[in-house]
């Protein structure tokens, strides 16, 4: 049969050969994915990853990175989610009703405290808080009603580490029907292995280390558990969630140089704690793995590497105001969100506004995630703005 040239070039007979391998993954695009025939279409099962159906559920892409993510995590099942707080709401969409009750460290991801006093709050889901910092705390506010407990190690932003034992024997005892999910964020999967301590679920922003561009964002869910991969894959698929594929070539490319750029940084992170140490200005350094710095047994313990983040809590007779100057003097430091990019960044908190339950902190916080610069650059730049405050 002759057809016309605008249909033979849709509907092209030539396939490449087999064979062909390189480092690149290749970007396998589509919303629509063909079947053979009309059996295969309604016997394929996509939440198996055995074959593909529709772009939403999956492309060669897409199935290459999960299993590689799941290598890192050490799980067997792994989703993508649009970022690492998507990642989070699917974990409390999937797992939670009207009428459940869900448990947060209170120095949990702020974006993810706010999620439950909001959103989860106008579906009738209730929400306590416990001190990550404390394990008594944890058994005193779990109840039979608690169906999703968080954890997070080290806490946001003032970066305590947790007994991650303590805590997950803790709510095994007071709940043992209870999920337990980890933002595994800042251990990247390097750090420790969450899945060896007992954990359930993990949620990782692969926006940070996993990209390590600043330039994607990403969130990745990891299980082992077939029920609970097959319940999360369910709300996963209702509720439309999917990732750009250039996206996910981005982060095939990053993840082979992960430990190298998670070491380095683990290390400048460190090289920049020491230097601020001793400076008046700074009360203290918070580092899990700088002695002293709260939960430090904990990380000794737990741990074989930290992430490139430090905070700075400054004097007291500092006024935010005063603090503030210091970051807007800084050059190399750039002033914005997130982490594990290339580049330095600082940003300031107020240690009043960040916990709902008592805390030890008095001093204006600044959070440093140290990039791939040279530290001896970084610590001249710190010094020329913490001038300010002469």
């Amino acid at each position: 049969m002759t057809r016309a040239k605008r249909t033979v070039l849709i509907h092209h007979p030539y396939k490449p050969p087999e064979g062909f391998d390189s480092p690149v993954v290749p970007v396998a695009k589509g919303s629509t994915v063909f079947f053979d025939n009309t059996a295969a279409l309604r016997s394929r099962r996509w939440v198996d990853k055995s074959g593909y159906t529709y772009g939403l559920h999956g492309t060669p892409t897409t199935f290459t990175l999960e299993q590689r993510l799941a290598t890192l995590e050490g799980a067997r099942h792994v989703l993508l989610a649009p970022s690492g707080l998507a990642a989070i709401a699917l974990v409390n969409q999937a797992l939670l009703q009207a009428g459940d009750e869900l448990l947060l460290p209170d120095n949990v991801y702020g974006p993810s405290k706010a999620l439950a006093r909001n959103e989860l709050a106008r579906w009738g889901i209730t929400h306590r808080l416990y001190d990550a910092m404390d394990a008594a705390s944890l058994s005193a506010a779990i109840t039979p009603k608690t169906k999703l407990v968080w954890l997070e190690a080290p806490g946001s932003v003032t970066l305590e580490f947790p007994d991650l034992r303590g805590l997950l024997a803790a709510a095994r005892e007071a709940n043992p029907q209870a999920t337990l999910a980890l933002d595994n964020t800042w251990g990247a999967g390097l750090a420790f292995d969450a899945f060896e301590l007992g954990v359930d679920v993990t949620v990782h922003a692969l926006t940070k280390y996993p990209s390590g561009g600043g330039d994607v964002l990403m969130g990745s869910i990891a299980c082992n558990d077939d029920a609970l991969r097959e319940t999360l894959s369910m709300t996963h698929s209702r509720l439309g969630n999917n990732v750009g594929l250039n996206d996910a070539e981005l982060l095939l490319r990053s993840l082979p140089s992960l430990a190298v750029r998670y070491a380095a940084q683990d290390a400048a992170a460190r090289r920049v704690a020491d230097w601020c140490a001793p400076r008046p200005e700074i009360a203290r350094v918070l580092h899990p793995a700088r002695s002293g710095s709260p939960g430090h047994e904990h990380w000794v313990r737990h741990c074989r590497a930290a992430a490139g983040l430090l905070t700075l809590e400054f004097d007291p007779r500092y006024t935010p105001e005063q603090v503030d100057a210091v970051i807007d003097a800084l050059e190399l430091f750039r002033i914005g969100w997130s982490w594990g990019g290339p580049v330095s960044l600082a940003v300031p908190y107020r240690a009043d506004q960040l916990r709902s339950l008592p805390t030890p902190y008095r001093g204006t916080l600044v959070r440093l995630a140290i990039g791939l610069e040279d530290t001896d650059d970084l610590c001249a730049d710190l010094a020329r703005a913490l001038g300010k405050l002469a």
